[in-house]
Formats: structure tokens, sequence, C-alpha cells
């Protein structure tokens, strides 16, 4: 009857465990108390080295030729991007620029955020970052400026930007003298902010030879400068500056059919012939048209009038205008 009670008492041991030594005369352990200790999934050894979970060390510090490495990828189309956005000319061109600089610099912003610089210029390289992140903040919120036509040309975009563009500057410029780091990414400069404005009945363009007996006269009782654009055809006859709350009359105009054309706006550059801010783009629907009629014994002509502002009784209606699409 031995054979049995080991063949039991092995049993036991291969469920027990390390319970106890099996009696060769029962089942019941002896000595000890029925537990298991050891560790999930290893081999019951306990640990010899490492950190513990989150107090371990980061990863290991790029080494400088490295770093420079990372930062040279990243500092070409972060330039590129900048100066694209000053080259801009015309408003939907500047919206589109502004909108591909936010998204360049803040994709380079997160790259440089996840790299673990060399110890040295540590503190340069997030002062970098965080200028980074300032700079894309703030183009977001200028983005929103130029679709509600605030600002409409690329160096209003920069002298709002100045601040911030100052400090990445600024940024890069501590991080490169730091160790000849590739980081100076702004070679634009912004401008002060300006309020330019030319004479009443001042011609922006005048073209072709004004030898009919009609006029136009213009009154512009609107809050904001404005410059009238008249075409014949496809051609540009004239742009005349109007100042707000005045008036203005051209004279000796050839007969035909013309469309007339407006944009209001603050701060006007003559350079690009274009209201730096508060500009809006518009056109009369109904052609203008001049024309002189001879009889026996009189000479009968067109004179016309119109208001860049709405008047009670006003017939003439406006429509606005693609910028793109604006003769200036």
């Amino acid at each position: 009857m031995a054979t049995p009670r080991l063949i039991s008492c092995v049993l036991a041991l291969a469920t027990l465990s390390a319970l106890g030594a099996c009696s060769t005369g029962g089942l019941s352990p002896s000595g000890g108390e029925p537990r298991i200790s050891g560790v999930a999934g290893g081999d019951g050894a306990a640990p010899t080295g490492g950190g513990t979970p989150g107090g371990g060390q980061g990863p290991a510090a790029l080494t400088p030729e490295a770093y420079k490495s990372e930062l040279e990828t990243r500092r070409k189309p972060m330039t590129d991007a900048i100066s694209s956005l000053a080259g801009a000319r015309g408003v939907k061109a500047l919206d589109q620029r502004v909108g591909k600089a936010e998204d360049t610099l803040n994709g380079a912003a997160d790259a440089l955020a996840a790299l673990t610089p060399p110890d040295a210029v540590r503190t340069q390289h997030e002062a970098y970052v965080s200028s980074l992140r300032d700079f894309t903040t703030e183009l977001g919120t200028t983005a929103g400026k130029v679709g509600a036509r605030d600002l409409c040309t690329s160096s209003a975009v920069l002298t709002d930007l100045d601040d911030s563009l100052a400090a990445l500057d600024e940024a890069g410029q501590a991080l490169e003298s730091a160790g000849d780091y590739p980081a100076d990414v702004v070679e634009v400069k912004a401008g002060d902010r300006k309020n330019r404005r030319l004479g009443n009945g001042t011609f922006v363009r005048k073209g072709g030879s004004f030898n009919g007996r009609s006029s136009l006269e213009i009154d512009n009782g609107g809050s904001l400068d404005a410059v009238v654009t008249v075409m014949r055809g496809g051609s540009k006859v004239l742009s005349v500056y109007v100042r707000k709350k005045a008036k203005f009359k051209i004279r000796n105009v050839r007969d035909g059919n013309y469309k007339i054309y407006f944009t209001h706006g603050t701060d006007w550059d003559g350079k690009n012939r274009a209201f730096t801010r508060d500009c809006s783009f518009e056109k009369f629907e109904k052609t203008v048209k001049f024309k002189t009629t001879y009889t026996a014994t009189q000479i009968l002509w067109h004179d016309w009038r119109i208001t860049l502002h709405a008047i009670s009784g006003g017939n003439a209606r406006t429509a606005p205008v693609d910028p793109d699409d604006f003769p200036g």
C-alpha cells in the first residue's frame, strides 16, 4: 500500500508547489504557511538594477553634430515660410502663406521639443522652442485678421507680428552663438505701423486722353479713404484717391462705357498700390455710359455722380470683388 501513498504525495507536491514537505503517511503539508511569492512573468528572482517606472533616466543627449543636423533639417523650411509670407502680393496669397507658415513652424516646434539637446545648450534650446510656440500662436491670430481684411499686405502682417518675430530672432541668435547652431530663421524686418494718405484728388494712375465734355463726380461720405478705378473695356483709364468725407470731380471724360471699381482702407502703400489695413473691394454693377449728342442748335452730354457710401434713394447697386480680380 506504500505505492498509492507515494503517488498521492507526488500529486500533492505538483499541486501545492512550495507549501511544505509531504509526509509519507498522508496528504497534509507539515510546517510552513500556504503562500507563494514571486514576480509575475519573471523567473522569481528579485530585480537587480535599473530604474523604476517613472523614475528612470531619460534618453541620452544628442551629440553637438547630431543636434546641428536636426536644426539644419528644419531651418530652411522655416526660413522659407517666413520669407514667403513677407513677399506675398495680394490678400489671397497673403492668407495662404500665413497659414502655411503657421503649419511649418508649428511642426518644427513639435519636432524640436522632442529632442534632447547637448547639456551645454539646454536652456537656449528650451527658450528657442518656446519662442517658436509663441510665434505660431501669433500667426494663428494674424491669420484671422487677414481673413477679416483687418490686415491686407505683408508689411502690415509683419508689423502685427513684430514682438513675437523679434523674440524668435533673439532666441535663434542666442542658440546659434552658443555653439554655432543653425537656428536663426528670421531674415525679414518688421516696420512701424503707418497711416499714409494721399491728397484728395491725387491720381494714382492716369492714362489716355481727357478731351471729352462729360464729368464724373465722386462723393466719399464714408469713414475710410478710397481709391476709385475707372475701366474702359479691359483698359484702366484712371485711378484717383478720394479721402473720407470728401468729393472729387473728374472732368473732360471721353464718350464710352465705363466700369467703376473702388477700394476702401487705411494706410495707402503707394509702392504696392494698396491699403495695408481695413481693406474692402467693390464695384458698381451697372456700366456708366458717357455720350455726347450734337444737334443743329445744341450739344448734349452726360454727367454722372456716384457715392461710395449708402444713401437714401440710391439707385446704383454695388457688389464685392475678389481681391485678385480688382484692377489695382
